[in-house]
């Protein structure tokens, strides 16, 4: 069992009142580096000085939401003394204002209001994202039966929105051919294409198990499309990406979302290192096959995006996969001094809302947080494993500069192997380099489509 709110006292050096001396200047700062930030003193902080603004501005993990579903909750949640995150009454807190949200949308859809009923879902859908907080995974088993309530609803509900888009979105279910060991059969992705010609299959909701039947006429999928792989993070999963999403239809470019091994729906055994490896070539040679009956996706220009936790996975492809792809972002990756143990003895106290360590355990496969910390850098390091000394495709980097979480180091230090590197980092910027870091993104991309 482990508090969500970090406790202070655990931060100081056994048998001394002064906080511990780093081993090694980190770039964030030695001051930053032992700072536990208010937010982790309890639901109160958390909202008060780290979630509140974001929520006003519907930006991350606030995306797709509005305020007004919030400010109740969380004042409920600090009158009831709420404090754990992790606990059945922090998630359960949530969901009337959900089930409220849903009505409304089912209303709206009654009486002929789509962009309104899409509007109602998506904010039931950001409800339910951070009732489900901070983590959630199913290898090899369920990690909590109410969070994974929440999760199943958020799915369901962003379905309903996804499905009234002119470019909707379509749960497909992928064989996972190249499965070994722990592996389970069946990869869940959300695809969305650019909509060309009017829906009118009249197709049931989602993909049959070959992922071959759903949503779009034959028409629709008349041209292949450029197509991003987005390989999501620790806590945002498929129905989190909307704006995204939306970003490459309006370039002209297909989406296949999917999550990363040891988090929600991930069929790759967390605990081995190169289940990824092939999770991916199951993913390629099913769009291969795609290309025969749908001609959605253009093989030829593939790009991956991975965020945060997801951008170690957008380094690892970028070399094992480096011939199927254009290129690859890996945004806020750790992929070395990440898992450093004593980095890791410090990131508790940093940005995550809750504490990191024992989500990243989970996600990795290790029963404990000491056995996560002891044996994960010589496991799961991509410079430990020999990935990044070799040649890749083209990879840009992205973070800030005081990223808490995945630290700067790593991104700086993959100049120093393999194929040379691109990268922008965002100075005074914390995880991920938000809120600018996008907007870097996107021209990168579009020049990587367009080249020969």
């Amino acid at each position: 069992m482990y508090l969500p709110f970090h406790d202070p006292s655990s931060m100081l050096t056994p048998g001394k009142e002064e906080l511990a001396v780093p081993a090694r200047q980190w770039a964030m700062g030695a001051e930053a580096f032992n700072n536990v930030m208010p937010h982790h003193a309890s639901i109160q902080a958390l909202w008060e000085s780290k979630w509140k603004f974001p929520c006003s501005k519907s930006v991350y993990p606030f995306h797709d939401g509005a305020y007004e579903d919030f400010e109740p909750v969380f004042r409920d949640l600090v009158a009831g003394n709420v404090n754990d995150g992790t606990s059945p009454a922090y998630t359960r807190t949530f969901l009337p204002a959900t089930e409220a949200l849903e009505r409304r949308g089912d209303e709206a859809i009654a009486r002929g209001d789509a962009k309104m009923a899409s509007e109602l879902y998506l904010r039931a859908a950001c409800v339910l994202r951070i009732a489900r907080f901070p983590y959630i995974g199913s290898h090899p088993r369920v990690s909590d039966p109410v969070k994974w309530d929440a999760w199943e609803r958020q799915k369901r509900v962003y379905m309903k929105a996804g499905r009234t888009w002119d470019a909707p979105v379509t749960e497909v279910h992928i064989p996972h051919v190249f499965k070994q060991g722990a592996d389970r059969d069946t990869i869940s992705a959300y695809v969305r294409v650019p909509a060309e010609t009017p829906r009118n299959d009249g197709q049931a909701d989602g993909l049959a198990e070959n992922g071959h039947k759903g949503h779009g006429t034959e028409e629709n999928h008349h041209r292949k499309y450029p197509t991003v792989l987005l390989f999501t993070g620790l806590d945002g999963y498929r129905p989190d990406n909307t704006t995204r999403c939306d970003e490459f239809l309006a370039r002209g470019w297909a989406s296949i979302v999917l999550e990363i091994p040891g988090t929600a729906d991930c069929p790759a055994d967390p605990s081995d290192p190169s289940s990824p490896d092939r999770l991916w070539d199951s993913v390629f040679r099913w769009m291969e096959e795609d290309g025969t009956v749908r001609f959605r996706f253009d093989t030829d220009r593939v790009l991956v995006w991975g965020l945060s936790a997801g951008g170690y996975y957008a380094v690892r492809i970028a070399h094992t996969h480096r011939a199927r792809l254009r290129g690859a972002v890996a945004q806020g990756a750790g992929v070395h001094h990440f898992f450093d143990r004593e980095w890791l003895d410090r990131a508790d106290g940093h940005e995550y809302p809750f504490d990191l360590a024992p989500a990243m355990a989970a996600k990795h496969g290790y029963a404990s947080v000491a056995e996560y910390k002891e044996g994960v850098q010589k496991k799961f390091s991509l410079l430990e494993q020999g990935i990044i000394q070799g040649p890749s495709t083209r990879l840009l980097l992205v973070n800030g500069t005081l990223d808490g979480l995945m630290p700067i180091e790593d991104s700086m230090m993959l100049f120093e192997y393999g194929r040379p590197k691109e990268a922008r980092f965002f100075s005074g910027a914390l995880h991920m380099g938000y809120p600018l870091a996008n907007a870097s993104v996107y021209p990168w991309m579009e020049e990587v489509v367009a080249s020969k």
